[in-house]
């Protein structure tokens, strides 16, 4: 059996559908809130839970021999990224999981101070490797499927909002793509105990981002780049009044003030260790978008 959480996210979903269209027996571990029904119809059995409970990851971990972390935090960093992973690599221990993949994000390592989800994600990466359990790290750079809705808007209106320099560079991966390594890491060999770098096999500058859309939809761009300082007094305001929230805008300005790309060595050797083409970005919105 293996255990999915974060299943009815952008990840999680996709691992789960091809872990289910290979046959193999899943619990994914998803809130009575979200959304199931998809994967309760593909055969996966669905364990209704908060990943925030420790009784509950306790119950979700009985009888798994694997274990896939895919959920993100939703601006709770230290409940979600941090201590619900403590608690599944302890279960993964006492259990006796046989290997366990964690989704981190490119630069955990770089340690960014306000970036509360890079601080959590590097604290549970230096625990699983410490913890004796089999493990395969993933540290994807930017998601292809988070831009479909900016890709949406693009195609309406022409217009690209692109926050702070347009110069950074980034490797966006193709969720499809990351849920397959995901999925192969669990019996890929040369993906056992190794830390991997996710991306796309471009680096682009975040300015190449609405140049592809305009070429995919035919418009000339229209991009509005407003400076990185707009989300600092965003911060300092939200601060009065939401300490949460303006936590997790320390990540997403972490995010948009530095690059996250892979070298092209390590997307070779990604290709490499998984023996496929990772797939371009714009491939990828021509896909889901049907152009």
């Amino acid at each position: 059996m293996i255990l999915v959480t974060g299943a009815t996210g952008g990840i999680g979903r996709r691992v789960v559908r091809l872990l289910r269209q290979q046959e193999k027996p899943v619990k994914a571990f998803a809130r009575l809130s979200s959304r199931y029904s998809e994967l309760e119809h593909r055969g996966a059995e669905i364990f209704i839970g908060d990943l925030r409970r420790e009784k509950d990851i306790q119950q979700a971990c009985r009888g798994v021999e694997y274990i896939i972390s895919t959920h993100g935090s939703g601006g709770d960093a230290l409940s979600l990224d941090y201590r619900a992973n403590i608690e599944l690599i302890d279960q993964a221990k006492a259990n006796g999981v046989k290997h366990f993949v964690f989704i981190s994000v490119l630069g955990a390592d770089r340690g960014y101070e306000d970036a509360p989800v890079f601080k959590a994600k590097r604290a549970v990466e230096k625990y699983l490797q410490a913890s004796g359990v089999n493990y395969t790290i993933l540290r994807p750079a930017g998601l292809a499927s988070n831009l479909l809705t900016l890709a949406e808007r693009f195609r309406e209106t022409g217009l690209y909002l692109l926050i702070g320099d347009p110069k950074n560079r980034t490797s966006i991966v193709s969720t499809d793509d990351l849920a397959k390594i995901v999925v192969d890491s669990l019996t890929v060999e040369g993906a056992q105990n190794q830390t991997l770098a996710v991306g796309g096999p471009e680096i682009l500058w975040r300015g190449d981002i609405p140049q592809i859309f305009g070429r995919i939809f035919n418009k000339e761009p229209v991009v509005i780049n407003p400076p990185l300082f707009a989300i600092d007094g965003l911060r300092g305001a939200l601060g009065l009044f939401d300490t949460q929230t303006q936590q997790a805008l320390g990540t997403y300005r972490t995010l948009l003030a530095n690059e996250f790309f892979c070298t092209k060595d390590e997307i070779s050797n990604l290709e490499s260790i998984f023996d496929f083409k990772l797939e371009t970005l714009e491939n990828f919105v021509r896909r889901y978008l049907a152009v």
